[in-house]
């Protein structure tokens, strides 16, 4: 898996790319769909009246899709716990809309009334 991490308006240093390699490891070939790239963006906020000053953009790609996420928040963490909730509702709202066509099912007959 690919983690690409860019900063606007944030500088990015050691301790925040530890914490989003730790945050999104469990996207990490695991399960289906294996993730092949993460495009992480963090965006620094810099006018006072928005509230929440740091948001957090990802790009998930897979073999067949990209998800997209984004969440805000008042420092890097919490918007990073945020999108990493929408990332994983995303993909098993995914994988659960795909299990059908896969196992096959069958209709069953209708039995004319008597």
């Amino acid at each position: 898996m690919d983690l690409v991490l860019k900063g606007r308006g944030v500088r990015i240093t050691d301790k925040v790319r530890h914490v989003v390699e730790h945050k999104l490891a469990r996207f990490d070939g695991r399960r289906r769909p294996v993730v092949q790239r993460l495009d992480v963006q963090i965006i620094g906020e810099q006018n006072p009246r928005i509230g929440d000053s740091h948001r957090v953009e990802v790009a998930c790609q897979t073999a067949h899709h990209i998800f997209h996420a984004h969440g805000a928040g008042s420092d890097v963490d919490v918007a990073l716990d945020r999108v990493v909730e929408r990332l994983q509702r995303q993909i098993s709202d995914y994988r659960s809309k795909r299990t059908p066509r896969k196992t096959g099912k069958t209709a069953t007959p209708i039995v004319p009334a008597e």
